[in-house]
């Protein structure tokens, strides 16, 4: 609720100015927390973030840790209580200045002092892991698929930049990813030991994997006594897919043994148990054109060799996200998404504790309206520690109480329990409105819901227009807040904002995920359709003047919806699906949409085949380095509105259609200028054709 005062959401430039909160890590002993806080650097064209320190007790106010124009990123607690980040600012230590210094490894020494250089790698290093009992880290570096070593990769770095080379030459598929190309450099996995007497020595990085593709986006864990790295690992199926496989990796020697190999599933987010005996992990189901995937989690031993992986509350309708386990070893802490939220659950084993074979009990810890992410558990299981955001407010670290959750009664009938907020880097800032909650119920009998944000006075100044915020995914589910596509900055214009769950929305079954699988224009749309009807019924929404929008397959259901109805005044379509048998092949990882993508399903849910039906003004948004939708969706979208569609461009080229391009963004729209831009242009254009105002455009557009 916000007061008369302006909040920040009522102007675009404080509102990229709101420090934002990412990232959690407790230490060993659990008496210190850190987080991360992004800003605007100095020229408003780019983000710094920096270390901040959060008393876990509440107590202390948070203080910042680091300060550079480069920035700092993930944070780690080493065994000894020294904080280990990555960054690029320069090293002080360095024989020569370097130009663009690549992400090192710093460490900042928990007693106190400067932060120094401990590693680094020609091509940078990230994806740090730090034992819990050992002096063990473990670092990823990327090294070119030629080199033996990091020394070889530096002078075949430096050979490509002398000759201003470029080119890669691909041996398998994917060949990019998201929104960056894939190669001519691969990850892959170092390790190292703080243990010395000498506090300048830098890690003598040990290399654990060798070349290929195998680690590309993995998701890794050490052991809590350093000495086997647990990590996905990408393995090729036929068609030019892939699969990802579990694998655990000796830190001393480096050889390699396959924990979890599923000729139908994929394996992600491994946690190794406290005592080092087991790994639990997720699995999602490779998917065919007429089942959708099914999320489950797994237990394996981490010291047998072909064991057979045992599933985990295989009933619980409900996809894990995340995976973190009690420090006695007698149960799991897991995220997943649930009607709109994100709670925190506990999987406890039965009385012989994990790998019996006993059946495991569910229960949700948390009762907030809210998703929580970076999940940490105290040492002494006392309590949890996290970060807590939904569509009322972003991210803060808060405090869960296990003692208290376990006192609400005997297991099974325990209550959910309120998080409580720690003395955050970053208060959260006032809203101009307020967030409420709807629901109806779809032709088929299912219940859709939705979160409606509200604009202050929607009653008592009068209805206020509607739009209709279409999620992406589309296995996602509006539940967290969002500084990318937050309605805030809508509903501070005087728009209501209704962000609906369709068919194929998480965080309500199988079933629900199912409703959707292969009929994207099915279901999904009839939801959408279902919800808008129950929210324009209500006194505060004018159901006279309402828009549409979305974003990747948000933007495919615009397209969609602007095929099959002409409700809407205006409709926005960002990075957006058009002809589905175009996108298919030529998306980032084809191989996982052609799984569902048939070329009869492709026939019968591509938007493209009803564009002689759209009558409703569209704004196109695409970037050029977007892989996921290849620009070339976008392109293809506006030349059929101006000759095909049932709104085409007039003879004289006139049109009002409009096509927001970002040559140099991606799939998200990311640099602080350019979602500026993004938001002034999409304003101007639901002003213009839903209230009727005059578009006002920056002059530099």
């Amino acid at each position: 609720m916000s007061s008369d005062a302006p909040t920040p959401f009522d102007d675009l430039d404080r509102y990229l100015e709101l420090p934002r909160v990412g990232g959690l890590a407790l230490s060993p002993d659990g008496t210190r927390l850190v987080t991360t806080v992004q800003t605007l650097d100095a020229k408003r064209t780019g983000w710094t973030t920096a270390v901040w320190e959060v008393d876990p007790a509440g107590v202390a106010p948070a203080r910042r840790l680091t300060r550079s124009r480069k920035g700092e990123s993930s944070a780690v607690f080493a065994a000894s209580g020294d904080v280990l980040f990555t960054s690029a600012r320069p090293d002080p230590d360095a024989d020569r200045d370097d130009e663009e210094p690549k992400a090192a490894l710093w460490l900042l020494p928990a007693g106190g002092g400067e932060a120094r250089v401990v590693a680094t790698a020609p091509g940078g290093v990230g994806g740090v892991l730090a034992a819990r009992d050992a002096d063990v880290v473990s670092v990823s570096a990327p090294v070119l698929p030629g080199a033996a070593g990091l020394a070889e990769d530096e002078a075949l770095r430096k050979e490509r930049t002398d000759r201003k080379l470029s080119a890669i030459l691909h041996t398998g598929y994917p060949v990019r990813y998201w929104d960056h190309d894939l190669g001519p450099d691969q990850e892959r996995r170092f390790v190292g030991s703080l243990g010395t007497t000498d506090p300048d020595a830098r890690l003598a990085l040990r290399q654990l994997t060798g070349p290929g593709r195998q680690l590309d986006e993995h998701e890794a864990g050490l052991a809590p006594d350093g000495a086997t790295l647990v990590t996905t690992w990408a393995v090729p199926d036929p068609g030019a897919a892939r699969r990802v496989v579990l694998v655990a990796v000796d830190t001393a020697t480096g050889e390699r043994r396959t924990l979890v190999d599923d000729p139908d599933a994929d394996v992600f987010a491994p946690a190794v148990s406290p005592d080092g005996r087991w790994v639990a992990f997720g699995s999602e189901t490779i998917t065919t054109p007429e089942q959708a995937p099914v999320v489950r989690l797994g237990l394996v031993p981490l010291g047998v060799d072909d064991a057979e992986p045992e599933i985990l509350a295989d009933d619980w309708d409900r996809w894990p996200s995340s995976v973190a386990w009690l420090p006695d070893g007698s149960g799991l802490v897991v995220t997943a998404d649930e009607d709109g939220r994100g709670p925190v659950f506990l999987l406890t084993f039965g009385t012989g504790g994990p790998g019996a074979g006993e059946p495991v009990t569910v229960e949700r810890v948390t009762s907030d309206d809210a998703t929580f992410s970076d999940v940490r558990v105290a040492p002494d299981g006392s309590a949890l520690y996290a970060l807590r955001s939904s569509y009322a407010a972003p991210a803060e670290p808060v405090r869960i109480d296990l003692a208290a959750f376990a006192a609400t009664g005997a297991a099974g009938e325990r209550a959910p329990v309120a998080a409580d907020a720690l003395r955050g880097p970053v208060p959260a800032p006032a809203l101009p409105g307020t967030l409420t909650e709807v629901e109806t119920t779809a032709a088929d009998g299912a219940r859709v819901r939705a979160w409606l944000a509200l604009p202050e006075g929607a009653s008592s100044g009068g209805p206020a227009p509607l739009l209709l915020w279409i999620h992406g995914g589309p296995l996602s589910t509006w539940s967290a807040w969002s500084w990318r596509w937050n309605p805030w900055l809508m509903v501070a214009r005087g728009y209501a904002v209704l962000l609906p769950d369709p068919a194929l929305s998480t965080g309500y079954g199988q079933d629900f995920v199912q409703r959707g699988w292969g009929a994207w224009g099915g279901a999904p749309f009839t939801d959408l359709l279902a919800i808008t009807d129950a929210v324009e019924a209500l006194p505060e929404i004018d159901a006279t003047r309402t828009a549409a929008m979305g974003g990747s397959f948000g933007g495919y259901m615009a397209n969609w919806v602007a095929g099959h109805t002409d409700r809407f005044r205006a409709i926005v379509t960002h990075a957006s699906l058009w002809a589905l048998d175009q996108f298919g092949p030529t998306t980032d990882a084809a191989y996982y949409w052609l799984r569902e993508m048939t070329p009869e399903m492709a026939e019968a849910n591509s938007p493209h085949r009803a564009v002689a039906d759209i009558r409703t003004p569209m704004l196109v948004v695409h970037g050029d380095k977007d892989y996921r939708v290849p620009v070339g969706e976008g392109l293809r979208l506006w030349r059929d509105l101006l000759t095909e569609s049932g709104l085409p461009a007039d003879d004289d080229g006139s049109t009002v259609h409009r096509f927001l391009y970002f040559p140099d963004e991606n799939h998200w729209v990311l640099a602080p200028q350019h979602a500026k831009v993004w938001y002034q242009t999409v304003l101007a254009f639901l002003g213009e054709h839903v209230r009727g105002d005059e578009p006002e455009l920056p002059a530099y557009l």
